[in-house]
């Protein structure tokens, strides 16, 4: 009887140790995003990719603009989410003068913020610099191809519009900056701002004769858009690499590992092609029901690179 009651008190024992290990072993994360599709689709990318590798996520994807994100960053009300590497250099750290080597600007950012307790990860060789666009058929017959072409443009059109979201019209890579390194400007009263996914249907529907947007965007190609070039080399590079904790990555460094398939996979190609999904679909218009979500965009990605082996449900 003794060694009956022996055996079960051990069982219980082992029980209990193997619950509490079970406990300390579980891994949380928290994972944000900016508020588009490009950012929704790498927020899915890494949110499911921890997830297969065990981690229980909080999913807080959509969690805002640039600045959001940052200041929910460094308090700690998400422990990830992927930024662009110029955004970092002039925005973040607040320098002035812009890097167009990608490899410069993502070395001297992660050295810069590991200083501010965080941790860039490798970044995807995409770069989804900010642009100027406008349609192929106004560049045609307005014999405009560069932003230096826009000066004399304007000069000839002075009511013409540009369409842009808030954000760009005060970002110090953004409109304030590109005026002075280009010596033109729109009317201020010719500047309309809206959300950063309608200025390329304003475009599209004559709204505006000028439009920014990001160079991966679907839209651009697909809409018989073109990006004017930056001739004078003023946008900075925009590398995505996930941008992680400190004291996350110190506690699960694995996620190094995780996520660094993912960035490698993101060419400009890639890029393009998920964000029309996202954007479009297949039939190439806007809200006619053939979009495909962005979780739907990333999984489906990640099962082709064989970094997945199957959706979840």
């Amino acid at each position: 009887m003794k060694k009956i009651y022996y055996a079960l008190s051990l069982l219980i024992i082992v029980g209990v140790i193997l619950a509490a290990c079970g406990g300390a072993e579980e891994k949380t994360i928290t994972v944000g995003s900016k508020n588009w599709n490009e950012q929704y689709i790498l927020g899915w990318m890494t949110l499911l990719a921890l997830e297969d590798a065990g981690f229980t996520v909080e999913n807080k994807i959509d969690t805002g603009g640039t600045a959001v994100c940052r200041e929910a960053l460094v308090n700690g009300e998400i422990d990830v989410y992927w930024e662009y590497t110029g955004t970092g250099w002039l925005t973040h750290l607040g320098n002035e003068n812009a890097i167009t080597d990608p490899q410069e600007c993502y070395d001297k950012v992660k050295a810069a913020d590991a200083e501010n307790g965080l941790v860039w990860l490798d970044y995807a060789p995409f770069n989804n610099t900010y642009t100027l666009m406008m349609t192929i058929e106004d560049g045609e017959k307005y014999g405009v191809s560069s932003l230096s072409d826009v000066g004399a443009y304007l000069a000839e059109n002075p009511d013409a519009k540009m369409c842009s979201d808030e954000e760009w019209t005060v970002r110090p890579d953004g409109y304030p900056a590109l005026q002075e390194a280009y010596g033109w400007a729109v009317k201020k009263e010719n500047v309309l701002t809206m959300e950063i996914g309608v200025t390329y249907k304003a475009l599209r529907d004559g709204d505006c004769a000028l439009s920014m947007g990001f160079a991966t965007d679907g839209r651009i190609a697909a809409w018989d858009f073109f990006n004017l070039e930056d001739d004078k080399q003023f946008f900075p590079v925009y590398n995505p690499a996930p941008v992680v904790r400190q004291e996350v990555m110190d506690e699960y460094p694995e996620i190094a590992d995780i996520l660094r398939p993912i960035a490698k996979a993101l060419t400009t190609e890639e890029m393009i092609r998920l964000n029309a999904l996202a954007d479009v679909g297949a039939d190439l218009e806007l809200d006619t029901g053939d979009e495909q979500d962005a979780r739907d965009v990333a999984c489906d990605f990640l099962v082709e690179k064989n970094i997945l082996e199957s959706c979840p449900e």
